[in-house]
């Protein structure tokens, strides 16, 4: 099993939905960073369950500690060691489904492969474990300096946002930039909940200030590893960067970014590419897309299999996310900021 990310900056995660605890090991981290456990703590208040009634209502405070890695304030060059407890477990929850197959989760296959499994909660492939993802993404911010990194709700069902309103994206549950969609999508989401159902949507991430040169044109494409990154969260089924599959049905002369000379500076007439041109940043913003399923824990009845391969009827109990893009942003984010850090720091040996 895979659980370590990262080529320079490398963050190994560990832990399980339903253990003691969660964590992670960032190895790689240059020393001289100020770094405190409030940098880590303010995006994980963001992504903890339980904050607000279109979430779950599991009431984790994913308080983080650090444990190595930082002295007087700053990063030594050690592995940045941290751990998060898990204190609002139930596994009672799952007792009487542990020998079914639960339909869009990776109960069957992790069978297949493994020939056993933590049944509590989905165990480690549950999405409790993008909490270290997240904590972690809140260092490699603190490594980017000036990138500002921006995530958003940008469509929940078939309501998409129509206007872009930064100062919006935190004063709603729902983390949508545009205040009038929000509220739509906050009222779509409780009439799903209400009838023991889930929705998908699309959630949005941008970089800003990004230095061209990031990325290589092989092996190593800063858009394939942002790629990867994306499409390696739970419940992600789908990655665009810049016009995406938009560009399908483009002309190469509208999707071209045209380029001026502007004070001594290159400047991007438009941005289809998302920042990116032949693996490597071009110092336009970066745009990423991704699409993100419906939760697949409802209420309404399925139909299952279970490991004696019985047909059964499954209802799903328990407290569940009746649209994950929310809480999905500060994962996006982080996931953006991991790759980012990491290209920096390999982009620093590229020239003598």
């Amino acid at each position: 099993m895979s659980n370590t990310f990262g080529r320079l900056l490398r963050l190994t995660s560990w832990g399980e939905s339903h253990g003691p605890a969660i964590g992670g090991v960032l190895d790689g981290c240059p020393a001289g960073i100020a770094l405190a456990e409030a940098d880590m703590q303010k995006d994980l208040d963001r992504r903890r369950p339980g904050q607000s009634a279109i979430t779950t209502q599991r009431k984790e405070p994913d308080a983080v500690q650090i444990l190595s890695g930082v002295f007087r304030g700053k990063t030594t060059g050690a592995p940045v060691a941290f751990l998060i407890e898990n204190r609002d477990k139930n596994s009672s929850h799952y007792d009487a489904i542990k020998d079914i197959w639960r339909p869009g989760h990776s109960d069957y296959t992790l069978d297949a492969k493994y020939g056993l499994r933590d049944w509590r909660g989905g165990g480690r492939s549950s999405a409790r474990e993008t909490a270290v993802r997240v904590a972690a993404g809140a260092v490699a911010k603190k490594i980017l300096k000036n990138v500002a990194i921006t995530g958003y709700t940008a469509q929940v069902g078939d309501i998409a946002m129509k206007r872009f309103s930064a100062t919006q994206i935190e004063k709603n549950p729902v983390r949508c930039p545009d205040a009038a969609a929000a509220e739509k999508m906050r009222r779509l989401i409780e009439k799903v909940r209400k009838a023991g159902d889930s929705v998908g949507g699309m959630v949005e991430v941008t970089a800003q200030n990004v230095p061209p040169g990031l990325g290589v044109p092989v092996y190593a494409k800063l858009n394939a590893d942002l790629a990867g990154a994306m499409m390696g969260i739970n419940a992600v089924k789908g990655v665009e960067i810049g016009s995406g599959f938009a560009c399908a049905s483009m002309r190469g002369s509208r999707h071209n970014d045209q380029m001026r000379a502007l004070r001594g500076k290159l400047v991007f007439k438009t941005n289809h590419a998302g920042g990116i041109l032949g693996g490597i940043s071009n110092g336009n913003d970066i745009v990423v897309r991704i699409a993100v399923k419906p939760t697949p824990s409802i209420l309404k009845p399925q139909e299952a299999v279970d490991k004696k391969m019985k047909n059964v009827g499954l209802r799903v109990i328990g407290r569940h996310d009746p649209c994950l893009c929310p809480r999905v942003v500060p994962v996006a984010e982080a996931m953006m900021a991991l790759v980012l850090a990491d290209h920096l720091l390999l982009h620093r040996g590229s020239r003598i």
